[in-house]
């Protein structure tokens, strides 16, 4: 297809960095008030779209998406007063709908969020119940945005009680009694709420009844010390508040105040940004802290309220060489392991005494467990790269389980499809777990459409999950597989540090070597390869093909962190320096980000893969600015036919709450761009309606 970029202006703008100039020709692409930068969207979406339109499956593929993700969907239930609530998507609603009922009733609509906006982009985002069921907090999120609104509800009758509380962002609600809750947020930016840096968080107590601007603050607001990220809530009991504070995305300070005790003041548990440390639940003072500290795989440990310091705390659940991640529920702790990114679960008493391993149905990705101390019967989920998630209802008592939802999906059999894990070596010698998945039967001749699909970073972990648009990708012939990376959680603290910061390369290496593996052994090639992540994701692909552009043939980077150099001078980015370092630190972390960042090392002359970025108008998480500074720098030098496309969602943001008919268009797109740059001329037979 013959393809005309559009004209992107360049400036003079210069950064200097320890004496080096260093050139921001499309600094003014940052500016998203501007009616330039609209206008640059707009040129940019009609050349993608109008490439998109001409790819002659393009509509099939959205069609068998549609097919494929039109069953019902369920969450696990829960209490609250005399209620049992749960969520329930019928299949293609764009969002999911909260039902509630009565034993032996039958269930009635609570909040249906497609009801928020005609278009399904405002969304839930939370809900929260007052302590007798009786009162509820949801909040909600325009367009994607990260900025919440809060509205309070008379949790029977469903009346709303009061104004909205407006400009709540990074928030949970955490009621204390009946009369009111704890939320979190920042003063509003001067200049753009999407854009313009936020980085003094506080937590607020809101009385129900009272106007917003008379909410108490709690904590934060001092010039003494800023806290980017602050969140508080109240014990099940209601007996205590814990507040953790943090300046970046990793490492915590943590309070506690004791509610009952009318001078009560703050005690400190932790009191430096050293170790992530949480309160998991207590039992009248006894105090149960999950932390990494002096436990790189986390461990349980116990503490009385009356002294919470660290040299008083003893272990509950030691530490082991797999990592931990703990949940309480009916009176009972239940310790999710990760064995290799796989589940193992085992659950104790309140004691420690451990009562037994919990069987998982299969090798997979267990969640749940979770719930309040009268419960009389848990729930989990489980799922893996071909199974979808099923839920099953846990007898704490027996330790038996049965299916409680199982979907049911039209044409599709798990039975057609497998996964197996391998572990190849990265650069250095570091041995790497992966998991690849694909048709069985499927011949390794080097000619399968592959993505290889990554993140890498901010300690998160990639465990295997069902995705019923992979399947329409598998369907296809199609291999996916899912490396966990260095920068990942999969291994403990020592496994996310050796990914961050001066290591942050080693993830990239894990990724090339990924590719390299699945080269080798046959399994693609790289005509058939795309790469594909988002957000931190996104900067491993973007620094993955412009260090390697040979490797691939197509490359999706999506709403990534692009700009490596400006990436903490937006929003909440400045959070992230825990894994990145930032350009101002010191000269030599400066040229090590110089050295990746994608922005910056697009070189002329070179052939790069097929590329179509993706990103939301309205990401206020990872501002588009990096996306379309990418896409500019990539459009100006990229040599050869090779695309290089962007495509902005309006009124969409960094991913969460995107309604299910902007989802479903998003994959076929992108499924639609891959398979036709890897040269496929038609969908497989079979795959017709």
């Amino acid at each position: 297809m013959d393809i005309k970029y559009p004209t992107t202006k360049k400036v003079d703008t210069v950064n200097t960095y320890f004496g080096e100039e260093i050139k921001d020709p499309y600094r003014w692409l940052e500016d998203d008030m501007s009616d330039e930068t609209a206008q640059w969207v707009e040129a940019q979406n009609k050349l993608t779209f109008g490439y998109l339109d001409q790819i002659p499956y393009r509509d099939e593929l959205k069609k068998r998406l549609e097919k494929l993700w039109n069953y019902e969907k369920y969450s696990a239930p829960f209490k609250e007063g005399d209620y049992t609530y749960f969520y329930k998507n019928d299949g293609l609603q764009n969002q999911y709908v909260v039902y509630r009922q009565k034993a032996d009733e039958e269930p009635e609509v609570f909040l249906d969020p497609n009801t928020f906006s005609e278009d399904g982009t405002t969304s839930l985002s939370g809900l929260s119940f007052s302590k007798n069921g009786k009162l509820a907090a949801y909040s909600i999120s325009e367009g994607g945005s990260d900025w919440r609104k809060v509205i309070v509800m008379d949790a029977i009758s469903k009346d709303i009680k009061e104004d909205t509380l407006i400009d709540v962002k990074f928030s949970g609600i955490s009621w204390k009694g009946n009369e009111g809750f704890y939320y979190s947020s920042y003063d509003k930016p001067k200049g753009s709420e999407l854009s313009a840096k936020t980085d003094q968080h506080k937590l607020y107590y809101h009385k129900l009844g009272t106007s917003q601007k008379d909410d108490e603050l709690i904590f934060g607001g001092t010039d003494a010390e800023k806290n980017r990220y602050v969140g508080g809530g109240v014990t099940e009991d209601e007996r205590y508040l814990i507040i953790s504070a943090s300046t970046s995305t990793s490492g915590n300070k943590l309070f506690i105040k004791d509610l009952q005790d009318k001078n009560g003041t703050l005690k400190t548990v932790v009191d430096n940004y050293d170790s992530d440390s949480y309160i998991i639940d207590n039992i009248g003072s006894k105090l149960y802290i999950v932390t990494n500290m002096n436990a790189p795989n986390q461990k349980v440990v116990t503490v009385d309220a009356s002294n919470p310091s660290s040299e008083n705390w003893k272990d509950f659940i030691p530490e082991t060489e797999n990592v931990l991640s703990p949940s309480t529920g009916a009176g009972y702790f239940f310790a999710e392991y990760m064995v290799d990114a796989v589940s193992k679960v085992y659950q104790y008493d309140m004691d420690g005494k451990q009562i037994r391993e919990v069987k998982l149905p299969g090798v997979g990705s267990a969640g749940g467990f979770g719930g309040k101390k009268d419960a009389k019967e848990l729930y989990f989920s489980f799922s893996n790269y071909t199974t979808p998630s099923t839920i099953y209802k846990f007898d704490p008592k027996s330790g038996d389980y049965e299916v409680y939802k199982k979907p049911e999906i039209t044409d599709y059999d798990s039975n057609d499809y497998e996964s197996k894990q391998v572990f190849y070596t990265s650069k250095d010698g570091t041995k790497v777990p992966m998991i690849i998945t694909h048709k069985k039967g499927l011949e390794l001749n080097g000619k399968n459409p592959t993505i290889l699909y990554g993140y890498g970073g901010f300690n998160i972990s990639l465990t295997p999950s069902f995705s019923i648009a992979n399947t329409v990708w598998l369907e296809q012939g199609g291999v996916y597989a899912v490396p966990n990376l260095r920068g990942g959680g999969e291994y403990g603290k020592a496994w996310h540090d050796a990914g961050t910061k001066m290591k942050k390369q080693n993830v990239f290496d894990d990724f090339i070597a990924a590719a390299e593996y699945l080269i080798a052994e046959k399994y693609t090639s790289s005509d058939y390869l795309a790469i594909r992540g988002g957000s931190n994701g996104g900067l491993l692909v973007g620094a993955t093909m412009t260090q390697r552009p040979d490797l691939m043939k197509v490359a999706l980077p999506a709403v990534g962190v692009l700009d490596m150099l400006r990436y903490h001078t937006f929003t909440a980015g400045a959070g992230w320096a825990y894994d990145y370092g930032t350009a101002e630190q010191n000269k030599e972390m400066f040229e090590y980000l110089k050295g990746y960042s994608p922005v910056h090392n697009v070189k002329e002359g070179v052939e790069y893969p097929a590329t179509l970025i993706t990103t939301g108008d309205h990401d206020d998480r990872v501002v588009p600015a990096h996306s379309f500074k990418f896409a500019a720098e990539l459009q100006d030098k990229q040599t050869g036919n090779n695309p290089t496309l962007i495509r902005i969602e309006t009124n969409a943001g960094h991913g969460a709450g995107t309604p299910v008919a902007k989802t479903i268009e998003q994959y076929a797109d992108i499924f639609g761009f891959t398979l036709h740059n890897m040269g496929v001329k038609e969908l497989k037979a079979g795959f017709k309606d």
